[in-house]
C-alpha cells in the first residue's frame, strides 16, 4: 500500500468500483527508493465519440488540494453512480475521467516540481508569443522554481503520461472539457481558458463565451471569474495550450475545451496570516474546516459540467450569425481595451 494518502483513497475506490468504473496506471513517477503509480479512473460511455469531461489534479506537487479536491470529487461522483438513475443514464453517453495525481513525488515532498526539478505545467514544447515573466518559465537550473527542462528534451515521464491519457479521451470526442485543478493565485476562484503562451483570443471563443453564458444563466450567483488565463500572467511550455493546439490541427469540427481551475488560496492566507511561514501555506488550506469547505466547494461545477456536455447541442451548436455574436460578446468581455 502506497505511503501517499491520495493515492491511498485512490486504490480504496478502485477496490469498490468493480464495473463501475476502469482503472489504469499511466505511469510511473520516481525518486530513489519512491515510487508512485499515476492513476485514470474513467466511468461511463465506452465510445470514443462520446462526449468526455475529465479532471485534473496534482499537477503541482505543492498544490497539494487539486489532488484533494479531484479525488474527492471522484469520491462523490462514484457513490451516486451507484444509486442515481438520471446519472446512470448520463454515463451511458458521456464519459468522466479522472486523473488526481499526476506529480505524486512532488505532492509527498511539498515541492512544485518532479522528481528531475521541472516544473510540468512549463514542460510542452509551446513557446510563448508575447513576453513571459520569470514564473512563465525558464531553463537556468532546476534548483529554481518553474525550471522548463532541457532544451530539445522529451517532456518528463508525468507530462506525458497526462499528454497521451488526455490526447487519447478526446481524439475522436464530438465534445471534450477537461478541468486542471491548481491553487495559489489570488482572492477568488478562477476558472481560466487558453490561451497561456498569447494574449490573442483563441480560435474557439463564441464556444467558450456560450460556456460562460450557460453557467451564468444557471448558476447566477456562482463565485468563479471566468477569463483567459493569459490576462494574469503568459507561461512557456503550457500542457493545455499543446493539447489545444495539437487537437485543432487533427480536428477542427469535434471541440475541446481545456479549463483550469485556479483555486483562489490567497483568501485562506489572509484568514490564516500565520500559514504563509509553511511551505504549503500559500497554497493550501491548512485549517480543518476550511479545508472541509474546499473539498466540497466545487460540486456544482462537477454537476454543471456533466450536464454540459451530455447536452451539448443546446449551448454548442449555433448557426454563423450566433458564433459571430458570441465571438464580438467574448472580444468586448475579454480583449478590447476600454
Amino acid at each position: 500500500m502506497s505511503s501517499l494518502p491520495e493515492i491511498q483513497q485512490i486504490e480504496k475506490r478502485i477496490q469498490t468500483l468493480g464495473a463501475l468504473a476502469r482503472s489504469e496506471v499511466l505511469a510511473y513517477s520516481e525518486l530513489g527508493s519512491l515510487r508512485f503509480p499515476i492513476y485514470k479512473i474513467s466511468f461511463g460511455s465506452e465510445d470514443p465519440q462520446a462526449p468526455v469531461l475529465g479532471f485534473i489534479g496534482g499537477v503541482h506537487g505543492l498544490e497539494r488540494i487539486g489532488a484533494q479536491v479531484c479525488v474527492a470529487l471522484m469520491n462523490s461522483l462514484s457513490e451516486l453512480a451507484l444509486w442515481d438513475e438520471t446519472l446512470q443514464r448520463t454515463l451511458q453517453k458521456v464519459r468522466i475521467f479522472f486523473i488526481p495525481t499526476v506529480n505524486p513525488v512532488g505532492i509527498y515532498k511539498k515541492t512544485r516540481s518532479n522528481p528531475q526539478g521541472v516544473d510540468l505545467m512549463r514542460n510542452a514544447p509551446v513557446e510563448a508569443e508575447n513576453p513571459a515573466r520569470w514564473i512563465g518559465g525558464h531553463r537556468f537550473s532546476n534548483q529554481i522554481p518553474w525550471y522548463r527542462g532541457p532544451l530539445g528534451a522529451a517532456m518528463e515521464v508525468e507530462a506525458q503520461a497526462l499528454v497521451s491519457a488526455v490526447e487519447k479521451e478526446i481524439a475522436h470526442s464530438s465534445l471534450a472539457i477537461t478541468v486542471d485543478v491548481h491553487s495559489g493565485f489570488g482572492f477568488q476562484d478562477r476558472l481560466w481558458f487558453p490561451y497561456a503562451k498569447t494574449v490573442k483570443p483563441f480560435p474557439d471563443l463564441p464556444l467558450m463565451y456560450s460556456l460562460k453564458e450557460l453557467l451564468d444563466r444557471t448558476y447566477p450567483h456562482h463565485f468563479y471569474r471566468v477569463e483567459p488565463q493569459a490576462q494574469s500572467y503568459t507561461t512557456h511550455g503550457d500542457l493545455w495550450d499543446y493539447l489545444y493546439d495539437q487537437h485543432l490541427e487533427h480536428d477542427r469540427q469535434n471541440k475541446y475545451l481545456p479549463l483550469c481551475l485556479e483555486m483562489g488560496s490567497w483568501m485562506w492566507v489572509k484568514k490564516n496570516p500565520w500559514q504563509i511561514f509553511r511551505a504549503e501555506g500559500p497554497f493550501n488550506p491548512l485549517i480543518g474546516h476550511r479545508h472541509q469547505r474546499t473539498l466540497r466547494r466545487h460540486n456544482t461545477l462537477m454537476e454543471f459540467l456533466i450536464r454540459a456536455v451530455a447536452s451539448s447541442p443546446s449551448w454548442a451548436q449555433f448557426p454563423k450569425a450566433k458564433e459571430e455574436e458570441l465571438n464580438r460578446k467574448a472580444k468586448e468581455l475579454w480583449y478590447d481595451p476600454v
